[in-house]
């Protein structure tokens, strides 16, 4: 209560400074002025602070696992709650009661207080080189003010109210206040004073001027308002606000009798009117007898033009007047209806305050337990949304209920039909234990709003690194979602080809088509990288496919770096993940973002995502599943590590019982020559991780030429039994290679020197396959040897 009433002081002070400076008040009267205000605002505290501290109660139960406790125990959580609805009941008697005596006074005090306050005129400041009109009847001007002396004053004394008849001039002066603050004391020395005696009546064309010359005068000036004086009378006990709910009602009483006496006396005037007579009629009781619609045949119907001309002017000349007398009628009770309408509205509105302290306990307590925080920070920000939701609910009400928008019931319990839903629906969710319906959704929500809102006035810094076109997906998918992409850091242009033609890297082409600075250092521990990459002042560091980042990189941004890893970690560490998930027969791979440390690949890990590998997929089918993938884990990486709401987790503890961990070494040329000594499984394995690059190959002879390159981009296996190595064909639609188990199917190939084709392509210019034979490479060896090491 004492923080919740600190805060609303607070505010309610800063609403009223200005009232209160310059006045020269004393602190009996600021603090008499806080003491009543602070009464004031108790209607207001007393429900944020049930709110408040039933969701901190609760929710550092919740935390600390008690409330777990005490449930298992077997008790119900309306049990553990029903003491506290006690007190809550206490809580909400006591607000009504303060709400009903205490606030209709310090009301009254506060309207006095304000109104005596702002009679008191400012503190008597005068400013040197500028003339000062801040004391009434008289001006003064002052040249230099020091050690609480005025020299080069100058007063002209305008009390005679016939202009500036009289002045005083003297070379210096002080000025002081009497205790009271009534009188105030001007000692002038050295000074003169001159002032016209003459009122220029009749005939009289000259002026008498007297001159006196002074050592030292005293100019008593009388001052009236400069100190506060507080009013003994009660002038503002008929007010609204500071009025008990006894006199509330005994107003109220006072104005209905009021309002229905006017009602009455102005339905006799109307219904007794001329329009609303009988004319000529015989019977006089027709005047007192109900009228029913008149109709008779021919009515409405004139023969002349005139006759209904002056009878349409004079129908509307009655409904004037009689719409003027129904105008006069709601002005002249405007005033009674509307302090009717407050009166009523207050009533009730005393009433809705107390109860608002009972029902935002039940949203506070299960909001606690459910939430399970219990600390000042989280409590405080939920507590200060709902209250917002009470506060401008409540106050619209009551405006509309004064207004007579609503009815005065409506206007004053409209907060109370709001929230009450609320916590019966906490409540609800609290005493059956069951968790928020898609908070996971709402986190989220909040979160993405939360980003904006702060990338509002700073968005975040990101430096990329990357090299092939697997990383221009997910720098791609930043750029999309506005993330600051201040720098690219990949490899220098080298030559490659016949024409040894310079080549950029994909993420260089990507970068500088949308204007984004790259760096491509050839050591990453040149100085002069480091300080331009510096320079850059990143928050974050992302690194998809590039090199090994030394300490002095990684360290340097404050959210750190992390890297998109194309595997499962801490499966496939190493350089070429996707290959060797292919090579090794896997159906299941994916990618993993994970801070980067000293080791290659061994940082905790913060997100992860599967990717199934199909029968017939190669490792470029899997490079592009895997690189849409990447994308969408980046940006959900990043979001994390910026909003802070992601945890890193120590690869170790995926590993799952006695699995084995399998590496993902760089690819060495002895890896693509096939050995057809290997099963036919292993071969179309290791044929589809290397497809398309670098691609697995073999060498064909025939009869005793020189060998001829021949890469192999998709291969089927199929049934039969020959010599490793024989090739076998038609000519026209199959070419087979024997493996120790069977054969394989080539499907899609490349000779060398020439392009890529199919097996029917290929074929065509293919003469006499049978003669060719495949010879055995290194494949085989060196798959065993890599995985020993």
């Amino acid at each position: 209560l004492l923080i919740v009433v600190f805060v609303l002081v607070m505010q309610f002070l800063w609403l009223y400074i200005d009232e209160l400076v310059g006045k020269g008040l004393g602190m009996r009267v600021i603090a008499e002025f806080l003491m009543w205000g602070t009464c004031t605002i108790l209607p207001l505290a007393l429900p944020l602070s049930t709110l408040l501290a039933s969701m901190m109660t609760f929710g550092q139960m919740t935390e600390n696992k008690e409330l777990m406790a005490v449930k298992a125990s077997g008790v119900s959580f309306v049990r553990i709650i029903s003491p506290i609805i006690i007190v809550s009941a206490i809580v909400a008697g006591a607000a009504y009661y303060v709400g009903d005596n205490l606030v209709p006074k310090a009301y009254m005090e506060i309207y006095q207080l304000r109104t005596d306050i702002g009679k008191t005129k400012e503190e008597i400041k005068i400013p040197s080189g500028t003339f000062y009109d801040g004391i009434d009847g008289y001006i003064l001007r002052v040249e230099d003010q020091s050690d609480g002396m005025l020299y080069g004053v100058m007063v002209y004394d305008h009390t005679a109210k016939k202009g500036n008849t009289s002045i005083t001039l003297a070379d210096s002066a002080t000025l002081r206040l009497s205790k009271a603050k009534d009188y105030l004391i001007f000692t002038l020395y050295n000074g003169t004073n001159y002032q016209e005696t003459n009122s220029r009546k009749g005939s009289e064309m000259d002026l008498q001027l007297s001159k006196v010359a002074f050592d030292k005068q005293q100019l008593i000036i009388s001052l009236s308002n400069y100190a506060f004086e507080k009013s003994e009378e009660n002038r503002f006990g008929n007010q609204i606000k500071a009025q008990k709910t006894e006199s509330l009602v005994h107003e109220r009483d006072s104005l209905h009798r009021i309002t229905e006496a006017a009602y009455n006396s102005h339905y006799k005037e109307i219904t007794e009117a001329s329009f609303f007579s009988f004319k000529k009629q015989l019977d006089s009781t027709a005047f007192n007898s109900t009228k029913s619609d008149f109709q008779y045949e021919g009515f409405g119907v004139w023969k002349k033009r005139a006759d209904k001309i002056r009878a349409l002017k004079s129908a509307a000349d009655k409904a004037n007047r009689m719409a003027s007398e129904l105008t006069n009628y709601g002005r002249e009770n405007y005033v009674e209806y509307y302090y009717l309408r407050r009166s009523s509205v207050e009533i009730l509105h005393k009433i809705a305050q107390a109860l608002a302290c009972f029902i935002l306990f039940f949203i506070g307590a299960p909001l606690g337990a459910l939430i399970g925080k219990g600390g000042l920070g989280v409590s405080a920000i939920i507590s200060v949304l709902f209250f917002v939701l009470y506060w401008v609910v409540d106050i619209s009400g009551v405006k509309l209920g004064n207004d007579g928008a609503v009815a005065a019931p409506i206007g004053a319990f409209v907060s109370s039909y709001v929230l009450a839903p609320i916590g019966f629906y906490l409540t609800w969710k609290a005493v059956h234990d069951a968790s928020f319906t898609g908070m996971d959704q709402v986190k989220t929500v909040f979160r993405r709003l939360w980003r904006k809102i702060w990338s509002f006035f700073r968005r975040t810094r990101i430096v990329y690194m990357g090299t092939p076109e697997f990383a221009v997906a997910p720098l791609e998918n930043l750029i999309k979602h506005r993330y600051n992409i201040v720098g690219v850091v990949t490899v220098p242009d080298k030559p490659s080809g016949r024409g040894l033609k310079v080549n950029e890297s994909a993420v260089k082409q990507y970068a500088v088509a949308h204007n984004i600075p790259v760096l491509q250092p050839v050591k990453l521990k040149d100085p002069e990288f480091l300080e331009q990459l510096r320079a850059l002042k990143a928050d974050m560091f992302v690194v998809v496919a590039f090199r090994m980042l030394p300490e002095e990189v990684w360290k340097m941004p404050k959210y750190g770096t992390f890297n998109l890893h194309a595997a499962l970690l801490p499966q496939y560490r190493g350089a070429a993940p996707i290959n060797w998930a292919v090579i090794n027969g896997e159906k299941i791979t994916g990618v993993t973002s994970f801070m980067i440390d000293h080791n290659i690949d061994t940082g905790g890990i913060i997100l992860r995502q599967e990717c199934r590998i199909g029968p017939d997929d190669t490792a470029g089918d899997v490079h592009d599943k895997l690189m849409a993938i990447g994308s969408d884990i980046v940006l959900q990486t990043v979001e994390g590590l910026v909003e802070r709401n992601v945890e890193t987790r120590v690869q170790r503890s995926f590993i799952q019982g006695a699995e084995v961990l399998k590496p993902a070494p760089k690819l060495t040329p002895e890896l693509l020559n096939i050995d057809w000594t290997d099963t036919t499984k292993h071969i179309r394995n290791l044929i589809r991780g290397l497809s398309p690059y670098p691609a697995a190959y073999t060498m064909i002879q025939k009869d005793g030429q020189a060998p001829v390159q021949l890469k192999i981009f998709r291969a089927d296996a199929v049934e039969g039994n020959a010599t490793p190595g024989t090739i076998d064909s038609d000519g026209k639609t199959y070419l087979t290679i024997a493996a120790a188990d069977g054969l394989l199917s080539i499907k899609e190939l490349q000779l060398s020197g020439k392009k890529k084709m199919n097996i029917e392509e290929f074929l065509r210019g293919f003469r006499e396959p049978q003669s060719w034979i495949a010879l055995n490479g290194s494949s085989k060896s060196e798959i065993a040897r890599l995985k020993e090491k």
